[in-house]
């Protein structure tokens, strides 16, 4: 498994930005989706976006299209979530995860249960 830390999180107002960083450490990356989740008070934990580690290809939840992006920086081990144009709706604790040769059907990687590596979570609050 990878060991996975967030960090980055914090307080801010609605329109503003964030860039959540999401380090890793483990044996081997290749063949990894790394993802972010999040979850609201009293709901689900519900996708957010996903990166293939190998090739970058991308992966947007519909609420989060042309304002979060998903990134990494292979040299350094870390995944990034940009997130601009912060809405209160985003409010959130928000989870890296990872899996190692996820499955080939695609839609299983929208799904939290796919992950087999997650963080601690980090705390984002937009206020009106």
């Amino acid at each position: 498994q990878m060991q996975l830390v967030e960090s980055g999180g914090g307080s801010v107002q609605a329109g503003d930005s964030l860039r959540l960083s999401c380090a890793a450490s483990g044996r081997a990356f290749s063949g990894y989706v790394m993802a972010w989740f999040r979850q609201a008070p009293g709901k689900g934990r519900e996708f957010v976006s996903a990166i293939t580690w190998n090739g970058g290809s991308t992966y947007n939840a519909d609420a989060v299209k042309g304002r979060f992006t998903i990134s990494r920086d292979i040299a350094n081990y870390v995944v990034y979530l940009q997130m601009n144009s912060l809405k209160p709706e985003d409010t959130a604790v928000y989870y890296c995860a990872a899996k190692r040769f996820p499955p080939l059907d695609r839609t299983r990687w929208f799904v939290d249960s796919t992950y087999d590596s997650w963080g601690q979570g980090t705390q984002v609050t937009v206020s009106s």
